[in-house]
């Protein structure tokens, strides 16, 4: 009975985390094409190239490694399926490249975006977006090569540890943790941090054309709580929160199993891997909507991309105030004299007769 029911739950278990790498794998293929084709469209965004380059790299690792990590993980993982030993360096490779071209790409964003608030007035001192991400892949594609200098896949009979946890890296596993996890986090923290005390001190100052309280005994003497909030600064702190929060929760954990003994790491791997693949999924919220022109501009082409409604002006004319406005009229006779035909208004004398059945037109569709 122990053994059908550790059985039940060992089967539980990956089915709900079936379900979870699912909806992982799918948030993360749509949200980042979404966001792709809003950064393309939308001209004037100023983190556009770091933005798209972000999806781009998203997109990448949903579409390589996160899917073996669904069909190929070993035994204690979600798949079933075999690699040979060529498959198995090819997916440590992958895996060994993209997360630092992620991370590393994460912290290029943000430094962007310290530089364009902290000192927008010297874009002199910015260097190319071409230039920077460059630097980064040329960083993942040297990590990556790591991946290749370790110890060799089992062969096929035996289950195959195609990760970078589970001997992927070899002895370089504490350098590649180092450089792709402690490097980025530091200059988010820097970056975030900088964009935070700015924003604070911006909080903090007072607005321009209001006049300073007096020091006076009554103004001392006040019963009226301070005017200035708290906690100044609060929804200055709410953007860079999230985005270290977000970096801190889904890479921490890989980061430290990186770093801890081999068969430690191949015990978490699933569990901790695919909690950093979360954070494909979650850049197009994080970067995306909470960005209030990412979110006009998506406003803006889903009303183009959806259908609109014809005018209803043809059933406005059917409407009883309207018929009965027409049933009113007098008949035209087509017999009458020019001198009995009766007189045109004022206001109608220089009009055409298109316009007049323009003008009337408009008028039974506003009655």
């Amino acid at each position: 009975m122990a053994n059908i029911t550790g059985f039940s739950a060992t089967e539980l278990a990956g089915s709900v985390g079936l379900i979870l790498a699912v909806l992982v794998e799918v948030g993360a293929l749509l949200g980042n094409s979404a966001l792709l084709v809003v950064v393309l469209r939308t001209p004037g965004l100023q983190d556009a190239f770091y933005l798209a380059h972000l999806c781009v790299v998203d997109l990448l690792a949903a579409a390589s490694i996160m899917p073996l990590g669904l069909l190929a993980a070993p035994p204690p993982g979600l798949g079933r399926v075999r690699l040979d030993p060529a498959s198995c360096r090819a997916a440590r490779f992958l895996s060994a490249a993209l997360l630092p071209a992620c991370t590393l790409g994460v912290a290029a964003l943000g430094m962007a975006r310290y530089r364009l608030i902290v000192h927008p007035l010297r874009p002199g001192a910015r260097p190319a977006p071409a230039l920077v991400l460059t630097v980064v892949w040329a960083a993942a594609a040297l990590l990556g090569a790591l991946s290749l200098l370790g110890p060799p896949p089992a062969p096929p009979p035996a289950p195959a540890r195609c990760s970078v946890l589970a001997g992927g890296l070899g002895p370089f596993r504490p350098l590649w943790a180092l450089l792709a996890f402690a490097l980025p986090a530091l200059l988010l923290l820097g970056a975030y941090g900088s964009i935070f005390l700015v924003a604070r001190r911006a909080a903090l100052r007072p607005p321009r054309g209001t006049r300073l309280r007096s020091d006076s005994l009554d103004s001392r003497l006040s019963f009226l709580p301070p005017l200035r909030p708290h906690l100044p600064g609060g929804k200055a702190a709410l953007a860079p929160a999230l985005a270290i929060g977000q970096f801190a929760a889904c890479w921490l954990p890989y980061g430290c199993a990186c770093l801890a003994p081999a068969a430690r790491a191949a015990a978490a791997e699933a569990a901790v891997t695919w909690v950093a693949y979360s954070a494909f999924a979650a850049h197009p919220f994080l970067y995306g909507l909470l960005q209030r022109p990412v979110r006009l501009a998506l406003g803006r082409l889903t009303r183009r991309a959806l259908p609109r409604p014809p005018k209803a002006c043809t059933s406005q004319a059917w409407r009883p105030r309207a018929l009965l406005q027409r049933l009113q009229r007098p008949p035209k006779d087509p017999a009458l004299d020019p001198s009995q035909a009766p007189e045109k208004p004022l206001e109608l004398a220089g009009q055409s007769p298109s316009s007049q059945g323009v003008s009337e037109s408009s008028r039974i569709c506003r009655g």
